[in-house]
């Protein structure tokens, strides 16, 4: 049975490319269908209708009409348009660091709805909880294991032992924690404390209710931040572009503090 050539999905709005004058390219993520692209004509316009609902981090029903390379967006409403995530640095900075995550691990045209209501639950905590750094972490873990990438926290990568509440290691390169033992035979892996070891695997599992209301220091969210950025820049082969402007926005607060 054909599919039919006009349809409608939810999704958030995670990328936009320039197109000619006027247009734009949309990457879209969806609960049904995965990332899409989508051209969304005359959208730069001053007095286009559909600007306001297809702006990034913004959750719209869309309708579409399917193209012969890219299908084009006829229509939009905005479903929530996480303003908080627009009108404060910090915040647009977190959101875009997200929705980047997002673009990078997941393919066109891959089903996942869960991934889908945890990108909506995240940029909706966003605008709620204190606790932004904690909901970066529990993002980046939840993404990690919807991309297959989940790590092993529980033992050992290479021996397979259970680890003891030590200062053991964690190796972006094997995907997970290393014994002392064997850490030692892995010059690139990194110390992991017991805290660091015990808030990650909370994270781990379970849901953000539960991990939102863990306390931790400045230090310890220093150490669990740098151990998931170093995964994921190993598995990306890069840096995570907006990663540096959360950092350049954390340095001038530190310049502001002193």
């Amino acid at each position: 049975m054909p599919r039919p050539r006009d349809y409608q999905t939810e999704a958030v709005i995670i990328k936009k490319t320039k197109l000619g004058e006027a247009d734009r390219i949309l990457t879209l993520y969806t609960p049904d269908l995965g990332k899409i692209q989508a051209v969304a004509k005359g959208v730069r316009r001053p007095k286009s209708k559909m600007a306001g609902h297809l702006e990034l981090l913004t959750h719209s029903q869309v309708n579409l009409s399917r193209g012969r390379n890219l299908d084009t967006i006829t229509g939009s409403q905005t479903i929530n348009a996480f303003l908080p995530l627009k009108t404060d640095l910090w915040l647009t900075s977190y959101g875009l660091y997200v929705i980047e995550l997002v673009n990078q691990f997941t393919a066109d045209h891959i089903e996942d709805e869960d991934l889908f209501r945890l990108l909506i639950d995240t940029l909706q905590s966003l605008s709620e909880t204190n606790n932004r750094e904690l909901l970066l972490r529990y993002f980046e873990i939840h993404l990690l294991e919807s991309s297959g990438y989940r790590p092993q926290l529980q033992e050992c990568v290479t021996c397979h032992r259970p680890l003891e509440p030590i200062t053991n290691s964690f190796s972006a390169r094997l995907g997970g924690t290393l014994c002392p033992a064997c850490g030692l035979n892995q010059p690139f892996a990194r110390p992991i404390s017991v805290n660091a070891l015990k808030v990650l695997r909370f994270i781990q599992g379970n849901d953000f209710n539960a991990v939102g209301k863990l306390k931790i220091d400045t230090q310890l969210s220093g150490e669990l931040e740098s151990i998931t950025r170093s995964y994921l820049k190993y598995l990306l082969e890069r840096e995570v572009k907006s990663a540096n402007w959360l950092d350049e926005l954390k340095e001038q607060m530190k310049k502001t503090k002193s």
